[in-house]
C-alpha cells in the first residue's frame, strides 16, 4: 500500500471509531441524537380509556383560535335534545339553566330557562375578572410603598397586593412576585444612609374600606380558608400557614406590618412598639417600593384556583378605578357597569361579592354567555386573559381531575362553580369538528349531597357536545 493509501486509511478508521464513540455517547444521552437506551416515556395519559369512550385529544385547544367557518355546527334540534335529558337528570335537582350557543355566529343552538337568574357560585369571578380587565390594563401593577411620615415614623402603604412573600419576591410567580425582604432592604439601605437606626412603623391600608367581610359568607368558610378579610395590603393571601385551605389572619394588614418590621429587623433597624394604623400623607416621600405581578397574571390566578379573596380584591380594584367606594357595594356596582360598557346585558343581575361565594347573588345562563363571549371577541383584545386563565379540562386548576379522558380533555375551557346546593359550568368546549361551542349550565337545587352527583350529569353532557355527533 502507497503512503497514501495508509494515510486514507487511517483517517477512515478515526471515522469510523470517532462516529462509534458519538454513537455511544448518545445512546447513553451524553450527546444529541435520536439512539438511547434510556426507557421509554410513560404514556401521556395515566387514566386508562374506558370501553367504548374515544381517546383524549392529547393537547389543549388555544384559548383564543379563530372560529373555523367551514366546521359543521351541530343541529339545533339534536343539541336541544341533548339539553332536555340533562335538565331532566335528578341530580340536578328540579330546575337548571341552560344554555348553548355557537361561538362564530352567536346562534343559540339550544337552552333551558336562559333568563332565570341563579346563584353563580364562583362562575361569578368571570364576570369580576372581564370587568377588572375591561377597566384597568392587562399590565397593571399594584405597588406596595413604603414612605416617611412624621419625625422616626415609617408607613407601609397597601396598594392592593395581597400576594406578597414574606420574604424575597420571586419575578417569575404572581403569589410572593414582591417581597417583604426586598422592600425592607430597600428602606434599610436609606435609613442607614440618613443616619436613622431606630423607627416606629404603621401600615395605611385605606385603599379599601368597609366591611373586610361579607356578611353573606359563612363562619365555617372563613375558618377553612376559603376566604380572608378583604385588605389593601397582605402576605400570601392572608395565610396563616402554607396550604390551599388554610386558616388566614383576621388581621392580614396588621399582620403585614408585622412581617415588614421582622425584616426589617433582620437587616439592624430597631422597630419600636407594636405597629399601628396611619394615613400617609398624600406627599410623603416614597422610601422604597415593589410591585406586583402584572393584573394579567393576578386574573389568570384567580380563575385558574378559584381564589375567592383575589377575586374580591379584583372587584375593588375595578371600583377603586371608577371612583366608587372600595366596599363589597361599590365593587359590585363598578363590575356590572364595566360589564355593561361591553354591551352584555346585566338585567336581572345582582351581585353579593365578587367571588360568587356569597349564595345572595343571582345571575342568569343568557347573561354568563355573553361574558363568555365578550372574552373571546377580537373586539376586545384586553380580554384575553380572562379566556386564557379558565381551567382546562383534565389539565388545570379545578377541572384537572374532570374530562381527563373522551373527546372534552384538553378542549373544555371553563369555570366551575361549587357550593352547597349550587353546581356551575361555563366556557367553551371545541368539537372534534372544529366547530367552537359558548355554554353555561347552572343548578342552584340541588340538594345537599355535594357536587358529586351533579358533576356526573354535567360532565358527559359536555362530552357529547364535544364529540358533536350532531349531525
Amino acid at each position: 500500500m502507497t503512503r497514501a493509501g495508509k494515510l486514507v486509511g487511517a483517517a477512515l478508521l478515526v471515522v469510523v471509531l470517532g462516529g462509534g464513540a458519538y454513537v455511544t455517547a448518545d445512546a447513553y444521552d451524553l450527546v444529541p441524537g435520536g439512539l438511547t437506551f434510556a426507557a421509554p416515556d410513560p404514556p401521556a395519559h395515566s387514566f386508562p380509556v374506558p370501553p367504548g369512550e374515544v381517546a383524549a385529544r392529547t393537547t389543549a385547544s388555544p384559548a383564543l383560535a379563530t372560529p373555523d367557518p367551514n366546521a359543521p355546527m351541530p343541529a339545533a334540534g339534536v343539541v336541544q335534545g341533548q339539553v332536555d335529558a340533562l335538565v331532566a337528570s335528578p341530580a340536578l335537582g328540579p330546575t337548571t339553566g341552560v344554555v348553548v350557543a355557537d361561538r362564530l355566529s352567536g346562534e343559540v343552538l339550544a337552552s333551558h330557562l336562559p333568563d332565570e337568574a341563579r346563584v353563580p357560585a364562583s362562575t361569578a369571578k368571570l364576570l369580576t375578572a372581564t370587568a377588572a380587565l375591561a377597566t384597568m390594563s392587562p399590565e397593571t401593577t399594584l405597588a406596595t410603598k413604603v414612605v416617611a411620615g412624621s419625625s422616626d415614623q415609617l408607613i407601609l402603604v397597601g396598594g392592593g397586593d395581597m400576594m406578597l412573600a414574606a420574604g424575597a419576591g420571586d419575578p417569575t410567580a404572581v403569589v410572593g412576585h414582591a417581597g417583604m425582604a426586598d422592600l425592607a432592604a430597600t428602606v434599610a439601605k436609606d435609613l442607614k444612609l440618613r443616619g436613622t437606626t431606630t423607627v416606629r412603623l404603621s401600615v395605611d391600608d385605606s385603599l379599601f374600606s368597609g366591611p373586610a367581610l361579607s356578611p353573606g359568607w359563612t363562619q365555617s368558610e372563613i375558618d377553612v380558608g376559603y376566604v380572608a378579610p378583604i385588605t389593601s395590603v397582605a402576605v400570601n393571601i392572608g395565610k396563616t400557614r402554607d396550604g390551599e385551605y388554610v386558616p388566614r389572619f383576621s388581621d392580614p394588614a396588621m399582620n403585614a406590618a408585622k412581617v415588614f418590621a421582622q425584616r426589617l429587623t433582620d437587616l439592624g433597624i430597631t422597630v419600636s412598639g407594636s405597629p399601628g394604623r396611619a394615613t400617609a400623607p398624600s406627599d410623603a416621600r416614597v422610601i422604597g417600593e415593589v410591585d406586583s405581578a402584572p393584573l394579567a397574571d393576578i386574573v389568570r390566578y384567580a380563575l385558574t384556583t378559584s381564589d375567592n379573596t383575589i377575586a374580591e380584591v379584583l372587584g375593588r380594584l375595578v371600583a377603586v378605578h371608577d371612583g366608587l367606594p372600595a366596599t363589597f357595594g361599590g365593587a359590585t356596582q363598578g363590575v356590572l357597569h364595566a360589564l355593561g360598557t361591553l354591551g352584555v346585558d346585566t338585567s336581572g343581575a345582582h351581585l353579593s361579592d365578587c367571588s360568587g361565594l356569597d349564595a345572595g347573588s343571582a345571575v342568569s345562563p343568557r347573561t354568563l354567555v355573553a361574558v363568555v363571549e365578550a372574552t373571546q371577541d377580537s373586539k376586545h383584545p384586553t380580554l384575553r386573559d380572562v379566556a386564557a386563565g379558565v381551567p382546562i379540562g383534565g389539565l388545570t386548576g379545578t377541572l384537572s381531575t374532570r374530562f381527563t379522558t373522551g373527546p372534552a380533555s384538553g378542549q373544555v375551557r371553563a369555570k366551575t362553580g361549587s357550593l352547597p346546593g349550587v353546581t356551575a359550568l361555563a366556557g367553551t368546549v371545541t368539537t372534534v369538528e372544529g366547530r367552537q361551542l359558548v355554554f353555561v349550565v347552572m343548578s342552584d337545587a340541588t340538594g345537599a349531597n355535594g357536587q358529586t352527583g351533579p358533576q356526573a350529569a354535567i360532565d358527559p353532557f359536555i362530552k357529547t357536545l364535544a364529540g358533536c355527533g350532531c349531525q
